[in-house]
């Protein structure tokens, strides 16, 4: 009877060893997902301020087009004088814009 009792001992000695490691284990995996959950929440806060920033940026800039916008009506609606000029805007920026597409084109090759 002795035997089995200490026979029945050592087995309890190795699923306790075996828990602890296992315990050991556990605790690593949590504390790694505890860093992760903070870096993602410190991540989501960064991302939160930088669209709160592009929100103004993008306010401020309508605002900037609406003024450009209600110019360049004024602008058309004005005498034949200034729909010339305005041709001529017109025209000297599609040929600035091909212009810049060819060179772009030939320096990319």
């Amino acid at each position: 009877m002795a035997d089995w009792n200490r026979g029945h001992g050592s087995v309890e000695d190795m699923l306790d060893a075996e828990n602890k490691r296992l315990a050991d284990n556990l605790a690593t995996k949590v504390s790694r997902l505890k860093s992760l959950a903070f870096e993602i929440d410190k991540e989501a806060e960064d991302q939160n301020e930088y669209l709160d920033g592009m929100d103004s940026n993008f306010m401020s800039a309508t605002g900037l087009l609406t003024g450009s916008v209600k110019r360049f009506s004024t602008m058309v609606r004005s005498s034949r004088d200034n729909r010339r000029i305005l041709c001529y805007v017109s025209l000297g920026l599609v040929v600035a814009f091909f212009l810049l597409y060819y060179m772009v084109s030939r320096l990319q090759r």
